[in-house]
């Protein structure tokens, strides 16, 4: 069997990225609550007109929050794979991984207080 080419194994891992970003948004609620902040927040830079370092600041945190949050759901389904009864260790692990998320949401919440309440007063 030839071996593909370097191309065409990027072109197929976009395209299992690209899949599992999609069923991420499709299948957690969590995930489909950021994504609407994320739509008010880019919003509100495009309304209240953010300068470039700001729209990269906030870029970052929405990014980071989401990528986050997909580990997150990334290791709660491959806890409840190999442990599908509850474990205290599972348990552990699954609130070590939704803290991470908590941390980085309550950062990009006040990278949001930062950037839009001096605009708001």
């Amino acid at each position: 069997m030839p071996k593909e080419s370097f191309l065409v194994n990027r072109i197929k891992s976009v395209g299992f990225a690209f899949k599992g970003a999609l069923l991420l948004v499709r299948t957690e609620s969590s995930i489909k609550i950021q994504v609407f902040i994320t739509l008010v927040m880019t919003a509100a830079g495009f309304y209240f007109e953010i300068s470039n370092t700001e729209w990269i600041l906030q870029i970052l945190a929405i990014g980071l929050v989401l990528g986050i949050e997909g580990l997150n759901t990334a290791i709660e389904k491959i806890a409840d794979f190999v442990q599908p009864e509850y474990d205290e260790k599972i348990g552990f692990i699954k609130d070590i991984s939704a803290g991470a998320v908590m941390l980085v949401s309550i950062a990009a919440s006040i990278i949001g207080l930062i950037i839009y309440v001096p605009k708001l007063f």
